[in-house]
């Protein structure tokens, strides 16, 4: 396999974007590689910075969560930390980003 499918595959497996203070040196030490290494490969292989790259697993853990009715109790901002955003700003921010809604405009979809 690829370094891109490993990392994919590891990323889908283990989830290690639900924890908050995940850093590109702790995952390249999981999958066994740089960090320099790592970090070309995010960007060359699939586009995106680290951070856009974990963000967008926590965009989509959020919208999986948000849309099971068992956390219809939980606030927008519980379900944020639940994905592993640590910053309702930087939440705020990328959620805006990667789907062009606030995180409010998404819950009343």
């Amino acid at each position: 396999a690829t370094y891109t499918t490993q990392l994919l595959d590891y990323i889908s497996e283990n989830k290690p974007y639900l924890e908050s203070d995940l850093s590109l040196r702790s995952l390249a030490d999981r999958v066994d590689m740089h960090p320099n290494h790592l970090s070309w490969l995010i960007n060359n292989s699939l586009g995106k910075n680290f951070n856009d790259f974990v963000n967008h697993y926590r965009i989509e853990c959020f919208k999986s969560l948000a849309r099971d009715p068992q956390n219809s109790n939980v606030t927008i901002m519980g379900l944020a930390y639940d994905s592993g955003f640590n910053s309702k700003t930087v939440f705020n921010t990328y959620f805006k980003r990667e789907t062009g809604l606030t995180p409010k405009q998404f819950m009343k979809q």
